[in-house]
């Protein structure tokens, strides 16, 4: 006589084989009515889709929407026959939807329909938005305050059993890269799991690992929204969407490429609020400030920002064209891509080899501006055309990938331009490095060991201007987390530098000089170098001296 659990196992078998039969006589079925058949009952529901169509309405007409993308929809139908589903079908097309129909079982319609009771409770998202309910988003906020708060609450995300659970876990990793303040959000594969990591004040941080089945799931809703082919991946693609945070529309620029074990995501967030940080406030020298406040109101000329990518040159190049803006001056902007939108800006982008930095420059100098921006001068062409610019009238913001200011002339020789043409066109050389500040409430002095007084003797040096040197050289303040979760700082503050041109370096240009000939003569002119501003930094316990040694070339002791 079978025991109570054997008989139990013939049911769980039973009803298998009745589900695999059901698919089967689906996938039969399908042939004749000429459609295409779909399991349902694994795949992701896109709840956008589901809420095209009212609840009573799909179970009357037999059919539910399950997948979208802009104005392409796929629709489960169970009984093609069903009079209501003709009404249904033509209700679509009038509001310009293209309807590809699926015949599916009706354990996967079920699986659909069911799905009502259990919808987001996100707001309406589509390709290229994406809205999350402003007191969700506070109530999410104020429950994620620590990257182990998150983990926590990814973790009992996760394991529900919720059909949207996706969503909800999608919706969790936004509000956590808000409240932590990151940067960027990376989503990268290994062979048995996904790595999530935030990159919070310029660093990268592990936060989670998600199963291969959860990460497809976010892949695939991450795709949607960011318009790109959700069935390409073995090649790079690049899109965007945004989120509304309250009365803010934050961009999200996206970047997938492939992998071993799968596409790598870096989602980059472009908060509005971060560019709107006045040029005071980004920690420039008052001396330096005071100078570039005079330099940047010039009728023509060009400023030059350098350093590596993610030093905070656009911020900076953004603060002076709002501090510059004004009814009677006209600013066009030429950039890859335009990333924030600024108001009462002419922006621009660059497109392929269609609309390049040269060509958009070319043609920006048609339209009659008093201020240009070029996102970058990559090539001895844009190089050349913005000399032009500077020399005709026109003043011109840009950036160059060099290490310091005084390498900046070097560069642009090597891009082709004619260094007789310096003297006359570029005002300013800026460089810059962005790092941490500690955090006020978690840091400590403590005093300065003798190599440590040796090297920044050696950083003072060569400072024609003494008076900056701070009188108290004795400590200087570190990290003090209170917990592991901490890490002693919070945000980041620049290290800056600049040369000015005048008659004397003018004409020493002229001869092509070396960088480090270039630097020397720049010296006399009694600005801080970054070095000499991130030892003044840490010294007045706004960074530490490990921050600076990790951005800039500190000479041993």
């Amino acid at each position: 006589m079978d025991s109570p659990l054997g008989a139990e196992d013939a049911e769980v078998k039973l009803a298998g084989i009745r589900e695999r039969e059901e698919e089967d006589v689906a996938h039969i079925l399908s042939d004749k009515y000429g459609l295409a058949y779909a399991d349902l009952s694994l795949g992701e529901i896109d709840s956008d889709a589901l809420r095209l169509i009212p609840q009573e309405t799909a179970r009357l007409a037999e059919a539910a929407a399950f997948a979208k993308n802009a104005k392409d929809l796929s629709l489960a139908v169970h009984n093609p026959n069903n009079p209501a589903l003709t009404k249904l079908r033509e209700g679509l097309v009038e509001r310009g939807f293209s309807v590809q129909e699926f015949l599916v079982s009706k354990k996967s319609l079920d699986r659909v329909l069911e799905r009502y009771n259990d919808l987001s409770f996100t707001t309406e998202s589509k390709a290229g938005s994406f809205n999350v309910a402003p007191e969700t988003l506070e109530k999410l906020s104020q429950e994620i305050g620590t990257r182990k708060a998150l983990e926590k609450e990814l973790d009992a995300t996760t394991e529900l059993k919720a059909l949207d659970r996706v969503t909800h876990i999608f919706e969790l990793i936004l509000a956590g890269a808000f409240t932590l303040r990151a940067s960027d959000v990376h989503f990268e594969p290994r062979e048995d799991k996904t790595l999530l990591r935030l990159r919070i004040d310029g660093l990268l941080s592990d936060v989670y690992f998600f199963d291969p089945a959860t990460y497809h799931q976010i892949n695939s809703r991450i795709k949607l929204l960011s318009g790109v082919k959700l069935n390409v991946t073995n090649r790079a693609q690049d899109g965007r969407f945004s989120i509304t945070k309250g009365t803010t529309q934050i961009e999200m620029r996206v970047s997938f490429i492939p992998g071993n074990y799968g596409e790598s995501i870096v989602m980059r967030i472009l908060d509005p609020e971060a560019t709107k940080v006045s040029y005071k406030e980004l920690g420039i020298h008052p001396k330096l400030l005071a100078r570039l406040e005079t330099e940047i109101r010039r009728p023509n000329g060009m400023l030059l920002t350098t350093g590596p990518t993610g030093s905070g040159k656009t911020t900076t190049l953004y603060s002076f064209l709002r501090e510059i803006h004004s009814p009677e001056t006209k600013i066009i902007t030429i950039e890859d891509p335009v990333e924030y939108h600024l108001e009462g800006v002419v922006q621009t982008q660059v497109e392929g080899t269609k609309y390049t930095f040269a060509e958009g420059l070319r043609s920006i100098v048609r339209q009659d501006p008093d201020i240009i921006m070029v996102g970058e001068i990559r090539d001895g062409e844009t190089a050349n055309i913005a000399i032009q610019a500077a020399l005709t009238g026109h003043f011109v913001f840009s950036t160059l990938h060099t290490n310091d200011a005084a390498g900046t002339f070097p560069r642009l020789v090597d891009l082709g331009a004619d260094p007789k043409s310096f003297g006359s066109s570029v005002t300013v050389s800026m460089a810059q490095r962005l790092v941490r500040k500690l955090d006020p409430e978690k840091r400590k002095e403590r005093p300065l060991t003798a190599e440590e007084k040796k090297m920044i003797d050696k950083v003072f040096a060569p400072l024609a201007d003494k008076s900056l040197i701070p009188e108290k050289i004795d400590t200087v303040w570190e990290p003090a987390p209170a917990n592991e979760d901490e890490t002693g700082y919070k945000g980041r503050v620049g290290l800056y530098e600049a040369i000015f041109m005048d008659d004397e370096l003018a004409t020493f240009l002229r001869d092509n000089p070396s960088e480090n000939e270039i630097a020397k003569l720049a010296a006399k002119q009694g600005y801080l170098t970054m070095a000499q501003d991130g030892i003044i930094k840490a010294l007045n316990g706004i960074t530490s001296l490990s921050e600076v040694a990790a951005s800039v070339d500190l000479p041993r002791a």
